[in-house]
């Protein structure tokens, strides 16, 4: 772990910046905000027009001089001051008052496993930036994997798969930290392109960047199994005569489609088992792996991973806010660090 828990605990708010949505937690206040990494802005005037939610649902909706950006992209902050912007935004100027008030202001952020220094100077410039004098940095995989109840402190073998929508991180962990762990690039977004990719293909049709989650959702449970519907209806655009169609689409086509990208998925699992210590195998055996992030709940995915690997798959319950919630109770003090009994006691 990069920063100690005594540091941790000292921390007034902890930020998970992901390439698909941003969360703040606040000491004391819980979980404050929870909303997609977007922001509307307008270029002739360089004004912010929308943040989060709003500026979600404008993607691709807006006339020529109002662009949507995002300035997270694979869980690294490529422009820290529209980053900046869009946490002043969703944080309000209520929650950033009583922030302010604080005489030291110290913060926590996640960061990817293996970040390189400028990804991590970019975290703690943004966090500066909204009046932190200190910023103490965790590793994703960690704070996921405290965030789900998984006992990371203890000297047992837990494997966490944190799926993001720009990459998948896989790990090991022992003893509060980091055996062996792997960062594949594919995560929800590559599914979605593999998706788009398919129909435009197969069926000539265009999907709106916004219809391919639901699509994922409507296909969701055991969707993407053998089990699930045969078919399901789909609206877009024709390629070739730019009208609205629908078409119906075979769900086992979708899902031999999505099987590229799923595929690496594998392979990075596989490479980290095979760089793990046999003791800590065994223990995965019976415990297996923990899957976190918003990816988790790719329809399929997890049943997939237990045909694969053999092992016992679980998604956590919420897989979706782990990081952060792991964050926070690093922050309350929930997390107490492994004590060595002395000998003789």
């Amino acid at each position: 772990m990069t920063a100690s828990l005594e540091q941790l605990r000292r921390c007034h708010f902890a930020v998970d910046l992901g390439a698909a949505r941003t969360r703040v937690y606040v000491k004391g206040a819980g979980l404050v905000v929870d909303q997609p990494s977007a922001a509307a802005v307008n270029t002739r005037t360089g004004a912010l027009i929308a943040v989060g939610e709003l500026a979600e649902q404008m993607t691709g909706r807006t006339p020529h001089y109002i662009r949507v950006v995002r300035p997270v992209s694979g869980g690294t902050v490529v422009d820290i001051e529209m980053a900046q912007r869009m946490l002043r935004h969703l944080l309000g100027d209520k929650m950033r008052r009583g922030l302010r008030r604080k005489p030291i202001l110290r913060a926590a952020a996640c960061t990817p496993h293996d970040a390189d220094p400028l990804a991590q100077r970019a975290a703690i410039e943004t966090l500066v930036g909204l009046g932190a004098r200190r910023v103490e940095l965790v590793d994703t995989l960690i704070a996921a994997a405290v965030g789900c109840g998984l006992p990371v402190e203890q000297p047992e073998a837990t494997m966490i798969m944190v799926c993001g929508a720009a990459a998948t991180q896989v790990a090991v962990l022992s003893l509060g930290a980091i055996v062996t762990a792997e960062r594949i690039p594919v995560g929800g977004e590559a599914v979605d392109q593999a998706i788009v990719q398919h129909l435009r293909h197969e069926h000539e049709l265009m999907l709106p960047s916004q219809s391919v989650r639901p699509l994922q959702l409507a296909l969701s449970g055991n969707g993407l199994t053998p089990q699930g519907p045969a078919s399901t209806e789909i609206h877009g655009r024709d390629v070739a005569t730019g009208l609205a169609r629908s078409v119906q689409v075979d769900t086992a086509a979708v899902r031999d489609a999505i099987q590229t990208p799923l595929t690496s998925i594998l392979d990075g699992i596989g490479k980290v088992l095979r760089s793990c210590p046999p003791d800590l195998v065994a223990d995965l055996a019976d415990r297996g792996i923990m899957m976190v992030g918003g990816s988790a709940l790719l329809p399929g995915l997890d049943q997939m991973l237990r045909q694969a690997t053999g092992m016992p798959v679980h998604i956590a319950e919420r897989p979706d806010v782990c990081a952060v919630q792991g964050l926070g109770a690093m922050l309350e003090g929930r997390i107490e660090p492994l004590a060595l009994d002395p000998l003789g006691s």
